[in-house]
């Protein structure tokens, strides 16, 4: 059984369907040839796979997101971190990564993250003396912090799927994300030292002024995602609307940015990108119901199911390979819909913390993003800056080695990401 339904999705992904399609028909065999329930039981599962109400703040982040791209959040951000940092050895690409980090806590995608911060951060890089291989390297592997910093898409879907608290992975996604940016920050004044790349002249006290009442009101983003799911003031979909509603005001009334006449066609773009992802979520949940039905986690990983409760680090160590190995393959959804209720039943027996595990699958769908050879953000940035796919994935190893390390200080240290939660919900 297992063999076959692995066979028949491998050809149809071989064959250039998009993944809705082999996820459809890997449930599709099992009910109708394996498991012989009604196929209307599947339609049920796509149903129930998009109903939680969580799944609506979807949309909100990914609108808010746009109409921030659009407007002038992404540069007042840029601004206020610059005007601080640029002076100081590695200011330049330590003020990318800090910028991608705040603009990931306004966004939630990793992708927008990179068009918005990307596009004026690399030439300045470039004018700096950094190697354009540096440059675009730290571009997408910095906005990868986007996914553990709230609001994080991938968090949402991953809370869906598990029936994990999202409010939870929220606060437990910032102490591994700022470890990163830390991390990064470090790696940047080493190689901006072994480099001698000139340091720029500080800002004037007035300039860091400037940048810091032009940037406050940005600023209030984070403050209403994270401070309001804090607080327990809103619920994670309850934070996405008003993030859209702050975008809304920010960007039409106080930054006159955007005008009323753009908000149609940044709207079309987000549903579009919704759209997408709702499919995929409810293919997800019928090919979930199906492997469940179809008991396939315990045929695949039965002794390691069994075994999982005397070495819970070790299923943390072999869920991360699996999730980290996934991504560098296939989008980051479709890895957390098909994985995660595979191992569900080692993640129960093991008695792990399901925030701490969402939390390090979170950090493994953001290596796998930007990990070659087919990291969904390299392709991001291929289009974005222009570059070849070689030299946009040449500066990539050390990030990835740095990321690495962090999951296992992760897996080691969980209070990493456990401390703040247990501050807000214990």
């Amino acid at each position: 059984m297992v063999t076959v339904l692995a066979l028949v999705m491998l050809t149809l992904l071989l064959l250039g369907f998009p993944m809705l399609v082999p996820l459809l028909a890997g449930a599709l065999l099992l009910a109708l040839v394996f498991i012989d329930v009604d196929p209307s039981n599947l339609i049920s599962a796509m149903v129930r796979g998009i109903e939680p109400e969580v799944l609506v703040a979807v949309p909100m982040f990914i609108f808010a997101a746009d109409l921030m791209t659009h407007g002038q959040t992404a540069n007042r951000l840029l601004d206020l971190v610059m005007s601080f940092i640029r002076h100081i050895r590695g200011g330049l690409p330590i003020t990318t990564a800090a910028s991608c980090t705040l603009f990931g806590a306004v966004s939630g995608s990793t992708q927008a993250t990179v068009v918005a911060m990307g596009q004026p951060l690399r030439p300045k890089l470039l004018q700096a003396g950094y190697k354009d291989s540096f440059a675009l390297a730290l571009i997408i592997n910095a906005s990868d912090i986007a996914l553990l910093i709230p609001p994080s898409i991938g968090m949402i879907i991953y809370g869906v799927v598990s029936g994990t608290s999202v409010g939870e992975l929220f606060i437990a996604g910032i102490g591994p994300g700022l470890l990163i940016l830390c991390l990064f920050s470090i790696y940047c004044y080493i190689v901006s030292r072994r480099q001698n790349i000139p340091i720029l002249p500080p800002a004037s006290w007035r300039e860091r002024r400037r940048a810091v009442v032009r940037g406050l009101l940005p600023l209030g983003f984070p403050v209403i995602v994270i401070g309001g799911i804090y607080t327990g003031n809103f619920s994670p979909t309850e934070a996405g609307a008003m993030s859209v509603l702050y975008a809304l005001f920010l960007e039409l009334a106080v930054f006159r940015k955007l005008k009323l006449v753009d908000i149609p066609a940044i709207a079309l773009s987000t549903g579009l990108i919704t759209a997408v992802v709702f499919i995929l979520v409810g293919a997800g949940g019928a090919f979930s119901w199906a492997i469940s039905f179809a008991q396939i986690p315990q045929l695949l990983l039965g002794d390691f199911i069994a075994n999982a409760a005397q070495n819970p680090t070790l299923v943390l160590v072999f869920i991360c390979l699996a999730f980290f190995v996934g991504c560098m393959f296939v989008d980051p959804i479709v890895v957390i819909l098909v994985l995660t209720p595979l191992f569900a039943p080692a993640i129960q027996m093991s008695g792990l913390d399901p925030v701490l595990v969402g939390t390090l699958i979170t950090l493994q769908v953001a290596i796998g993003s930007a990990t070659p050879p087919f990291g969904c953000d390299i392709f991001t940035a291929i289009a974005v800056f222009r570059r070849p796919y070689l030299e946009v994935i040449r500066g990539t190893p050390p990030f990835i080695a740095i990321l690495i390390s962090a999951t296992g200080l992760l897996i080691a240290f969980p209070q990493i990401a456990l401390f703040l939660r247990d501050l807000a919900y214990g």
